[in-house]
């Protein structure tokens, strides 16, 4: 008797198919819409602070290849090409705004400076246009 029951029932579900409901759908569809509306203005600040972080790295690269160079040569080098022909580097990377690094030696912070000029390609600035250079990594 039991095992009638139970076919009866398995049939009668086998026959509808389940699924989620429009409403359950829409509703759905509005949490992830909200959050989107959250989580995208922090996310879409992130690739500026990346770049950042990116020209630091590359100015520690090109400031310890400097250091190397000078160790060999007992001088600083004329230019950052000197580090690519005396292979201290592969190639003189871009800063992350796709324009050169600079290079002055005698620097105007120590012995040499080895700077980007940040987001907005001018000497200067504050926040994500504040230059990145060899005198202020730490800050």
């Amino acid at each position: 008797m039991k095992r009638k029951n139970n076919e009866k029932n398995g049939a009668r579900n086998n026959g509808r198919q389940r699924g989620f409901t429009l409403i359950e759908i829409m509703v759905v569809v509005v949490i992830l819409g909200i959050l989107a509306a959250l989580v995208v203005p922090s996310i879409m600040e992130r690739p500026d602070l990346a770049r950042q972080v990116r020209a630091k790295q590359d100015v520690r690269t090109l400031t310890n290849a400097i250091n190397m160079y000078r160790l060999d040569h007992f001088d600083y080098p004329s230019g950052l090409q000197d580090l690519v022909s005396g292979n201290y580097l592969d190639k003189l990377p871009k800063d992350p705004w796709n324009r050169d690094y600079q290079y002055r030696s005698p620097g105007s912070h120590g012995r040499f400076d080895i700077y980007s000029y940040g987001m907005d390609g001018l000497e200067g600035g504050s926040g994500l246009d504040r230059d990145v250079g060899n005198w202020n990594l730490d800050g």
